[in-house]
């Protein structure tokens, strides 16, 4: 099946989509993770049966969808506000969101702000309703009032000088090619395609006002504090939090769909600076509890009520790691709402 790929201008920015299949079946959007872009769903988009209208939107600061600035003191709204302004333009009603990692706290936002607009949402390891890093127990009780452990200064700076240098090699550790191999999928997954994956992680645009976003010192460990500006900032979890998920109306079906070997998204996430300190790789820690981020879902998503849960033998991508058992799940739960 061919892809399209056009921009179309909204209120807010003007957005890459790409599109398959039928114009006028069931629109399922789908909205990509950190340091990716819409090319991580070609794939599901060619493979989704007939009467849908498979979408997927580059996010600002990704793929060619215009590089806007991000208000991190916004949360993820920016991000959100957009995909909502999208659907508006393209006359989208009754719309499936579908949202892997950092998407799913997207698409979480535009829900808890639209819900009339959403028809169903499937979570693909999203990140925790109370955003990445900084907080402790099902709830997400910050660490610190100031967030401390969250924010773009979490960020390794050696990826993200790679990052901005396009690097394309694995000659080093935390080349964005080796951190696809090490923590997109589970160590030793062999993906095909891994060359148009990671051009497509090298579309973000780097700097303080997308990825990482501005990096502000702490006094109190680790020492990083949420900065104003770009992602890692917006997803701290002083700006970006779904305490009061459950109560909206109306309530559309949630399919969870997570890896079961995930290290990004994880209550032993390698990317979370308190358990890293736990391991004694960030040194001086006080003993500070790991951010549960699995358990964080779990636990607001059983307030929300009506939702489900597929654990996949994979890592942090099951629609690239297993494709046909994430689109079983995926179209099984697009028929059923």
């Amino acid at each position: 099946m061919r892809l399209d790929n056009r921009r179309v201008p909204t209120a807010r920015i003007t957005q890459n989509v790409l599109s398959a299949g039928e114009t006028g079946g069931e629109a399922v959007l789908f909205v990509h993770g950190n340091v990716s872009s819409a090319a991580f769903w070609r794939g599901t988009l060619t493979a989704l049966p007939g009467g849908y209208r498979p979408l997927a939107v580059d996010l600002r600061g990704f793929g060619d969808t215009d590089p806007a600035p991000v208000d991190a003191t916004r949360g993820l709204r920016d991000y959100s506000d957009d995909v909502l302004a999208l659907i508006d333009a393209l006359g989208l009603t009754g719309v499936h969101l579908v949202g892997w990692s950092m998407g799913g706290g997207v698409v979480l936002q535009a829900l808890r702000d639209r819900p009339s607009a959403v028809r169903s949402v499937t979570l693909v390891n999203p990140v925790s309703p109370y955003g990445f890093g900084g907080t402790h127990g099902p709830d997400g009780a910050l660490n610190h009032p100031a967030g401390v452990g969250g924010g773009a200064g979490a960020a390794n700076p050696d990826f993200v000088r790679l990052l901005a240098a396009g690097d394309r090699s694995d000659g080093s550790p935390v080349s964005p090619r080796n951190v696809f191999r090490g923590t997109y999928v589970k160590p030793g997954t062999v993906i095909e395609d891994e060359d148009a994956l990671v051009e497509s992680m090298l579309s973000t645009r780097v700097g303080e006002d997308n990825y990482p976003g501005d990096a502000v010192s702490s006094d109190v460990w680790p020492g990083v504090a949420p900065g104003t500006r770009g992602l890692l900032n917006a997803l701290a979890p002083t700006y970006f939090r779904l305490d009061d998920l459950h109560v909206i109306d109306p309530k559309p079906p949630i399919l969870w769909i997570r890896g079961e070997a995930d290290v990004i998204v994880s209550d032993t996430s390698l990317f979370d600076l308190a358990h890293l300190g736990a391991l004694g790789v960030v040194p001086g820690s006080p003993g500070t509890p790991a951010q549960p981020m699995v358990t964080q879902t779990r636990a607001a998503l059983r307030r929300y009520g009506d939702h489900s849960e597929v654990v996949l033998d994979c890592g942090h991508s099951p629609h690239i790691e297993r494709p046909e058992e994430f689109r079983a799940a995926l179209v099984d739960h697009l028929k059923r709402s």
